[in-house]
Order: C-alpha cells, then sequence, then structure tokens
C-alpha cells in the first residue's frame, strides 16, 4: 500500500475542525428542530382539516413529508471551516537573542 505524503503545515486554529461529540450535538440539534417542525406540521394540519381551512392542510402535509428527507441532509452536512486568504511566509534574518555570556 503506498502512502501518501502528508503536509507538515501549521494549521490555523480558524481552519482546525471542531471536536467530533461537538459536530454530532450539532447535527443532532439540527435533526431534532427539523422533526419538530416536521410534527407541528401534522398537528397544524390535523388543525386545519378541523377548522375548515381546506387550503392549508395539504401544504402542512406535503412540507411533513418533504421535512425528513431535508433533515437527513441538514443532519449528514458536515461543518467545514475554509480561509480565504494565504499566510505569509516570512524568513527571519535578524538574530532573535544574543550570543551567550560568561555566567556570573
Amino acid at each position: 500500500m503506498a502512502r501518501t505524503p502528508h503536509d507538515d503545515g501549521a494549521v490555523r486554529i480558524t481552519t482546525a475542525a471542531t471536536s467530533r461529540s461537538a459536530d454530532i450535538a450539532t447535527r443532532q440539534r439540527r435533526y431534532l428542530w427539523s422533526m419538530s417542525l416536521r410534527s407541528a406540521c401534522f398537528v397544524g394540519a390535523g388543525l386545519a382539516a378541523l377548522a375548515g381551512i381546506g387550503w392549508l392542510w395539504p401544504i402542512l402535509i406535503a412540507g411533513a413529508i418533504i421535512l425528513p428527507y431535508i433533515a437527513v441532509v441538514l443532519a449528514n452536512a458536515a461543518t467545514t471551516r475554509t480561509d480565504v486568504f494565504e499566510l505569509q511566509q516570512v524568513i527571519a534574518t535578524d538574530r532573535q537573542l544574543g550570543p551567550a555570556g560568561p555566567r556570573d
């Protein structure tokens, strides 16, 4: 198996990925909100049908049918961070510390 070369460059904190547990928690929250909205669509469709609002309940049922697909796509969407600028390479030519002197 061939090894792929890896980049030994520094990773900036702005592009570092979030921890796995934080990423999963964010995805779970998104999914929970989507499924809560789906449940509200079902309840709203039932109430609209009982209230005699004939045009509203089909829209809410359609939303309840489409929302699981949207919820799964949003839950599986990974959060990525990208930079829009490149760091400039600075080569230090001046010495930062002076020569070591005698100890007292």
